[in-house]
């Protein structure tokens, strides 16, 4: 049965039993922190003893904007994407906003879909990953009547504001270490190719041409999505093409863990016949068995301040700095370390 509890319950019933006006119960719900703490708790109170729910439609329409954060990533099961999502989170605890998440699936169109369908719900601030949007989405970015923070990447040109770190930097630091090691004959594994690791890629094509080591066998990608068992299997594609190749660079840690496996299937010492290198490093790179050299990126703090920076200029007070380079770690551990 229908609950009727709140049931014709209206804003001008809560400001009534309170004793205020309803523009006090307005803002009570929209900006408490500009009513006493006595209203407040008094129109609190009333609220849960009516059981008054707010119209969200017509509380942004009479403030222009909901109290809605929305967060567009690519993938809500992918370890990187959940470590920038608690940081979020952190961040709007115990605030006025409301985090509302949106998955991309690593599609232009679904991303273009849910910002418009944002947009619609006209959010106080967007969160979105990446610089690689589509013409119609960068379109509907740049006129979006919000403020909006670029996340994972940094470029001279964001939106609005932006904070990550160079993919391509991550990967020239990762192949250097491998050169810097004594390793020869280094290779490079990639799945999905999303912007992001076709930046990666690059970096190692520059070091390696740099150094004369470009061998088009050594490169495998594939446009599946990462899985370890996937790394496996590119692993071994690898080792068919160029049995002789002595590391590879791995353009995620679930490669790399997979990769590893393989190796150890086929009695490769790591680090002394192949070096493994990853990226992002995820807590199993530490937990492997030789632990896995890994690119750390910084991601919970991303997510954090993201959400912080966004509700700061929400409340009047811009960055310093629109664009923040987090930077990254080259995390060196045995699966690299010769001698």
């Amino acid at each position: 049965m229908k609950n009727k509890r709140n049931s014709g319950i209206t804003i001008a019933d809560v400001a009534r039993e309170a004793n205020v006006s309803a523009m006090t119960v307005s803002r009570a719900l929209r900006e408490p922190e500009r009513v006493s703490a006595k209203s407040l708790e008094r129109i609190r109170a009333v609220i849960a003893r009516l059981g008054y729910l707010p119209d969200p439609a017509a509380q942004a329409l009479a403030a222009g904007r909901t109290n809605v954060i929305g967060v567009i990533v690519p993938s809500v099961t992918n370890n990187v994407f959940a470590d920038v999502m608690r940081g979020v989170y952190t961040a709007a605890e115990g605030s006025k906003w409301q985090v509302q998440l949106g998955n991309s699936r690593y599609s232009a169109l679904e991303e273009e879909r849910l910002v418009k369908t944002f947009l619609s719900q006209r959010p106080a601030g967007l969160i979105i990953s990446g610089i690689d949007q589509s013409e119609v989405t960068r379109a509907l970015l740049q006129a979006a009547p919000c403020r909006i923070v670029q996340i994972m990447e940094i470029s001279d040109q964001p939106l609005d504001m932006m904070i990550g770190f160079s993919h391509l930097e991550g990967a020239r630091a990762a192949a250097r270490h491998l050169l810097e090691m004594g390793y020869k004959r280094p290779g490079f594994l990639g799945a999905r190719l999303d912007p992001r690791t076709q930046r990666r890629l690059q970096g190692f094509r520059d070091v390696m041409g740099a150094a004369g080591l470009i061998d088009a066998r050594r490169i495998v990608t594939t446009p599946q999505a990462s899985t370890v068992t996937l790394g496996g299997m590119l692993m071994a594609d690898l080792l068919s093409r160029a049995p002789d190749t002595d590391a590879i660079l791995c353009n995620n840690d679930d490669l790399a863990l997979g990769a590893l496996f393989e190796c150890q299937r086929r009695g490769l010492a790591v680090p002394g016949e192949i070096g493994i290198c990853g990226f992002n490093d995820l807590e199993m790179m530490a937990a492997a068995y030789p632990a896995i050299t890994s690119v750390r990126t910084h991601r919970y703090e991303m997510g954090e301040r993201a959400m912080r920076m966004l509700a700061d200029a929400l409340d009047g007070h811009e960055p310093e700095e629109p664009v923040i380079d987090l930077g990254f770690e080259m995390v060196a551990r045995q699966s690299t370390l010769r001698g």
